[in-house]
């Protein structure tokens, strides 16, 4: 992701192992005993899940709430999402986006230039923010006691920013030196989740540099940050989600108090971001004078959001890239050796499968020996999905693959001590008007079946629907 600061992840709370380990105790077919009845899949999607708290309405300026308390500890996360990212910036002002997530860390109305970040941190809590194809977040996690104040920050920062040519410049120096530092200065530097967004796809909201160019950045006036800012951060194209040990009805009345006076904004017509669909596999090679080894990316245009197919390229994923036990890991890693490791996902370089709204690609990277061919490796994905779909997926298979996903679900919603539940929580606010999606999420991969996984396999992870990206290193080993 893009993001002005640096986290350290916590440790995860564990209730995704637990869940994992009671899907785990489900047996299949094969494994009844003769008292026993194997479970229907209409019984299987009637298994009982753990429900995420969901309190939601939405102020008269249109702002989207979500409210979830959870007692695991006296903490709370606070976090705002607006609905503008990467794909909303304007032409020729390539990086905008990231620009001005940086401007909303340099003051508001009635606090100065770093205090915002005295008030999180005098407190023992953290804060961040980050900018995503779709959204850009700010979120703090702060001792209990300190929801109030939180509230009062974030709603002074969205009523008004602090906009001056001296903070102005100085971010886009910032900006600047993050570009050079994490992508030009360094080896494979966005590869592949800055690059393969510009190959892949046509459309220019969905291809162009996410990052920013330099040129662009530097031509970027104040005029600009202030239209930026009245356009999109405004009430009714936000979402504001609390998760963890609060009351609902005090946080109602502060939530009122600090955000019902901000007016409306009017909304730009939404972006174009079709994508035509691809017919014919597409290679490229880009040089890097700092990478020893070669390095190869694949990716796939993925099926719509929320539509079956959808589903079943989250269980396509669990089962050839995520874990040692996936396909690509065991043929390219384990058995021919040609990688140390290789990586990858739907969204996977800039968040989830669940916190985007456009086009998404599902796509892979490795590193490997000089000695490895570009087509040897090609010819191993080839290999794996071409048996997947000879063989099909067994019912067997699946179960794993769905065991997988409910445990990557449930790792995502304890995460940092509920920001990965604060983050699908606003996504789904922001982008579909329900967060209580969220507990529906595990029964919508219980309805994939073995043939539509094998109709989705042959649709999407076909070669014509592929673009192969790989580095030529030139940099001495």
């Amino acid at each position: 992701m893009l993001s002005s600061r640096r986290l350290i992840p916590s440790l995860l709370l564990g209730l995704g192992g637990i869940l994992a380990l009671n899907a785990c105790s489900q047996k299949t077919t094969s494994g009844v005993t003769s008292d026993q009845k194997a479970p229907q899949p209409a019984q299987a999607a009637k298994v009982a899940t753990y429900q995420v708290p969901v309190d939601y309405f939405t102020l008269d300026n249109g702002l989207k709430v979500v409210l979830s308390p959870d007692k695991t500890a006296p903490k709370v996360v606070v976090a705002v999402y607006y609905g503008v990212g990467f794909r909303n910036e304007p032409r020729n002002r390539t990086g905008y986006a990231h620009l001005f997530e940086h401007l909303m860390f340099q003051g508001s109305q009635n606090l100065p230039k770093g205090e915002f970040d005295k008030i999180v941190q005098s407190s023992g809590g953290i804060n961040n923010g980050s900018t995503r194809f779709d959204f850009t977040n700010y979120f703090e996690i702060v001792p209990s006691h300190k929801l109030e104040t939180l509230l009062w920050v974030e709603g002074d920062r969205m009523r008004s920013v602090a906009l001056t040519p001296a903070s102005l410049e100085n971010q886009q120096g910032v900006v600047k030196n993050e570009v050079k530092v994490n992508v030009l200065n360094q080896p494979y530097g966005g590869f592949p989740w800055l690059d393969m967004p510009q190959y892949a796809n046509k459309n220019w909201h969905n291809a162009h540099n996410f990052y920013g160019d330099l040129k662009d950045l530097d031509a970027a006036t104040l005029e600009d940050a202030e239209s930026f800012f009245k356009t999109f951060y405004a009430p009714n194209n936000a979402a504001l989600v609390v998760v963890g040990d609060f009351t609902p009805a005090e946080a109602k009345t502060w939530i009122k108090k600090y955000f019902d006076s901000i007016p409306k904004a009017t909304l730009p017509a939404k972006v174009d971001l079709t994508e035509p669909r691809q017919e014919k596999e597409q290679r490229f090679t880009k040089d890097d004078k700092l990478a020893t080894k070669p390095a190869l990316a694949f990716a796939y245009h993925m099926p719509d959001k929320n539509t079956p197919e959808y589903y079943a390229m989250g269980l396509l994923d669990q089962i050839l890239i995520q874990g040692k036990d996936s396909r690509l890991y065991q043929a390219l890693v384990q058995e021919r050796g040609y990688t140390g490791s290789v990586s990858g996902g739907i969204n996977s370089g800039l968040g989830n499968m669940f916190n985007y709204n456009g086009p998404m690609l599902w796509d892979g990277s490795l590193v490997y020996d000089k000695n490895v061919s570009t087509d040897s490796v090609v010819a191993v994905l080839d290999r794996e999905i071409q048996k997947l779909d000879k063989e099909g997926v067994s019912q067997e298979l699946l179960d794993l693959a769905i065991v997988k996903m409910r445990s990557r679900l449930y790792d995502q919603v304890s995460q940092l001590y509920g920001f990965g539940k604060a983050d699908l929580l606003a996504s789904f606010a922001l982008f579909e008007n329900d967060p209580k999606r969220i507990n529906q999420l595990e029964s919508e991969f219980r309805k994939v079946t073995p043939e539509l996984i094998q109709k989705t396999l042959r649709e999407y992870l076909r070669p014509t629907n592929r673009t192969i990206l790989t580095i030529n290193p030139l940099a001495k080993s």
